[in-house]
């Protein structure tokens, strides 16, 4: 995959990569709040606001680097990608993000089982079988399904935050004031921040597929900026209903389900926790297609055609089985308290820093000619 894609559309050139990368962030923990009480909460409530904006700041820096230099190189899935950046070194992202996608298609499918149960009582099997036959089917219909289902889960996403805010400022607007009023150290917000864009910025090579639309290398660098507070601004709408009920609240598994609770409102409850599965959704999606697109770029240099949806949805099936096992023996809380944090410390070393460094460098001497050359397997 090559070039941009002739007639692209405003929305398709500066919106869809802040949407897709919402869409890979917002999953598991983000979405249920378990996340943000993580790395946030624990800073307070101002101090949560303060990492949040810090980690938006980054993501957007960041963002921004690796849309241009994707574009640079032509680059257009994570392994390309990688190759340009790392030369022979591409394989330790490689491995990185392996483990990053087994780790969250966990978490999914954890939580898509706790919803699950929550609403219905049924067995979290269910909930967990019904996420994965969802990212089986989007991603075998390859990059256009997935575009389409960013840009349609996100319009609901944002309209259900939004609602969520104004129904909990109406029901407990008292308690979120006086949350804010607490006086409580505001310690240790640039740590939270900086750890939780860490590990969540790989979500930046994830979506490279849908870059093929940006037509300069001003696109990339505006869309990237924007992609930061796209992706942090429906957290930031959680967040402030979840300072209403600190610090108990930091100690739920699944705050957002405490909050709906809360309001006692069971329409809106069904319609959050739908949202949230929709979210996981496009989360899972966006892993699974990154590795789907990865797969497609050998097979197109070396047969001359496109991955079929059987094949691609025998990959997903194949990594949804190792992840959801994962899911069933370990708690949601548990992989996110420790595996999140092992995972920034990885990005750090083989994405952010080589980005930042090679990377940088090479975007602002701007070769005439691209730096991808020949890909290994």
């Amino acid at each position: 995959m090559s070039g941009a894609v002739a007639g692209s559309s405003w929305f398709q050139r500066f919106l869809l990569p802040g949407f897709a990368l919402k869409a890979v962030i917002i999953g598991g923990g983000y979405a249920t709040g378990r996340e943000l009480a993580e790395y946030f909460l624990t800073g307070g409530p101002w101090g949560g606001l303060f990492g949040m904006v810090f980690a938006a700041l980054l993501w957007s820096l960041i963002a921004a680097v690796t849309f241009a230099y994707a574009r640079l190189v032509q680059a257009y899935d994570y392994r390309a990608f990688f190759v340009a950046l790392l030369g022979p070194g591409w394989i330790a992202f490689e491995a990185a993000y392996v483990i990053f996608v087994v780790l969250i298609l966990a978490v999914f499918g954890a939580t898509a089982g706790a919803i699950g149960q929550a609403l219905t009582g049924a067995s979290e099997y269910v909930g967990t079988l019904l996420l994965a036959i969802g990212i089986i089917v989007t991603t075998a219909l390859g990059t256009g399904a997935v575009e389409r289902m960013f840009k349609y889960v996100s319009l609901l996403l944002y309209a259900v935050y939004a609602l969520f805010l104004l129904l909990g400022l109406w029901n407990f607007g008292d308690r979120i004031a006086a949350g804010f009023s607490t006086t409580v150290p505001t310690t240790g917000w640039m740590l939270g921040g900086a750890t939780y864009a860490s590990y969540n910025i790989v979500g930046a090579v994830v979506i490279l597929p849908v870059l093929r639309h940006l037509t300069s290398q001003r696109d990339a660098v505006v869309a990237g900026l924007i992609a930061g507070p796209l992706t942090m601004l429906p957290a930031i709408l959680f967040f402030i209903c979840m300072v209403a009920f600190y610090p108990g609240i930091g100690a739920e598994t699944l705050p957002s389900d405490f909050l709906l609770r809360q309001l006692d409102i069971p329409a809106f409850h069904w319609l959050f926790q739908s949202m949230i599965f929709c979210a996981l959704l496009e989360s899972g999606a966006g892993a699974v297609h990154a590795i789907n697109e990865r797969i497609a770029g050998v097979v197109r240099a070396r047969r001359g055609h496109d991955l079929g949806p059987g094949a691609r949805a025998l990959i997903g099936v194949l990594l949804l089985t190792l992840c959801m096992a994962v899911a069933n023996r370990i708690g949601l809380i548990d992989l996110i308290a420790s595996g999140y944090r092992f995972l920034a410390w990885l990005f750090l070393i083989v994405f952010v820093a080589p980005l930042l460094t090679i990377g940088l460098a090479r975007l602002l001497r701007r070769p005439s000619t691209p730096l991808a050359g020949e890909l290994p397997s």
